[in-house]
């Protein structure tokens, strides 16, 4: 059967950039109001403590965004069918990957495809609750190394009380050429980006099909700017991606009030669930502001076939 369609050194460097990186210990924060529960939005979406219990069914729209995010990074090539996997060319692990397989067919055949489609490039394969259940032991078999962990988090947008940040600190939008390339320059040193691909991840950016449904934030402090977050409005969910904070600027509560600013964007859309996929150091952050795990994606590389 032939399918349809067309490294990092550490585990940390290889999983930074797929999640939703927040590394720094937030400071308690006054709220300033909690907000009113939304009343508008997508109702079949249940309260986060009780799809916690229940998962299976309500993760379908938070890994679904997921999807529609990082599909928005396939300029080179994407597929979003058995086989879902984007391909922007560039020379990051994270920037180009397999995000699911879904068949009853023969799965190798499929893994074979994707490691062609996909050769190249550095790239890693996604292993979640949305993949059939022998993907993992066959990506082993095929001598894939497990590069790191991720957990899938979310949160009732109207639980999340907004969070100011530090004094200085203003957060804007980011609507123009000469910002948006501010704000990748911002978000690159935290994720690993050679500088000489600062044009190309630009211009990948300002090329995503999703951009009416995105709305991108930059932290400044003392008007620098010093961190990043976005906010995706798919599948009745907020999704919130690339949460940033320049080193020498951490431990200040400065991504937790990027992060609060994204949220309350959905909440402002009437979306009434936040997701995001923390990473290690984010995680202990993304608890106290209310998020749950709900479950977790496991991410693997192959060697060439």
């Amino acid at each position: 059967m032939t399918p349809r369609g067309p490294a990092a050194s550490t585990e940390q460097a290889r999983t930074r950039q797929a999640s939703t990186y927040l590394d720094e210990t937030a400071p308690e924060q006054p709220a300033t109001g909690a907000p009113a529960r939304a009343t508008t939005g997508i109702h079949h979406i249940p309260q986060v403590s009780d799809m916690k219990a229940s998962a299976a069914p309500y993760l379908h729209p938070l890994l679904a965004n997921c999807r529609d995010y990082w599909l928005g990074w396939g300029a080179q090539d994407r597929q979003d069918d058995c086989l879902t996997y984007y391909r922007s060319g560039l020379p990051h692990p994270s920037l180009n990957g397999v995000l699911r397989l879904h068949s009853s067919t023969p799965i190798d055949p499929w893994i074979e495809h994707g490691a062609h489609v996909l050769a190249g490039v550095p790239w890693m394969w996604w292993v979640g609750p949305d993949s059939s259940t022998e993907v993992r032991n066959r990506l082993v078999d095929f001598g894939a190394t497990r590069a790191g962990s991720m957990p899938i988090m979310a949160v009732d947008t109207d639980r999340v009380p907004d969070i100011s940040g530090p004094p200085s600190l203003d957060i804007q939008t980011v609507d123009t050429m000469d910002s948006l390339t501010e704000w990748v320059r911002v978000y690159s040193s935290s994720f690993g980006f050679a500088s000489h691909l600062l044009d190309s991840i630009v211009q990948c950016e300002a090329a995503r099909p999703d951009t009416p449904d995105l709305v991108r934030f930059t932290g400044r402090f003392q008007g620098q700017p010093v961190g990043t977050a976005l906010m995706l409005d798919a599948h009745g969910v907020a999704g919130i991606y690339v949460v940033t904070t320049a080193e020498a600027h951490r431990h200040r509560g400065i991504g937790s009030a990027l992060t609060s600013a994204a949220l309350r964007a959905g909440r402002e859309r009437g979306l009434r669930t936040g997701t995001l996929q923390a990473s290690n150091q984010g995680a202990g952050v993304y608890r106290r502001m209310g998020f749950q795990m709900i479950d977790q994606y496991e991410l693997f590389q192959l060697p060439p076939l």
